[in-house]
């Protein structure tokens, strides 16, 4: 494969990342819309580092644990922040 080949390859997943990101988002806001309802924090570090765990555990390489956590570090601080909007 040449670089435009693998470039081409990138362009697919990014758009495959993009899609589960948007999903993952879908969640999110569904899951803060419960928690307004109930009251209950939007910030909860005990299920952050539950994803943490799970991230890490899950990960194939090539990324470290610490780079892909630090990945999800991010996601999830978006992810916290679209819960804190309103509907």
């Amino acid at each position: 494969m040449d670089i435009y080949d693998w470039r081409k390859k990138i362009d697919e997943m990014d758009e495959a990342i993009v899609r589960l990101i948007s999903q993952r988002a879908e969640a999110a806001k569904a899951i803060g819309m419960l928690k307004r309802e109930t009251l209950a924090p939007v910030y909860e570090p005990d299920r952050e580092q539950a994803v943490f765990n799970h991230v890490r555990a899950v990960n194939p390489g090539p990324l470290a644990d610490s780079e892909m956590q630090h990945i999800y570090e991010r996601i999830i601080d978006v992810m916290r922040t679209l819960q804190k909007r309103e509907p």
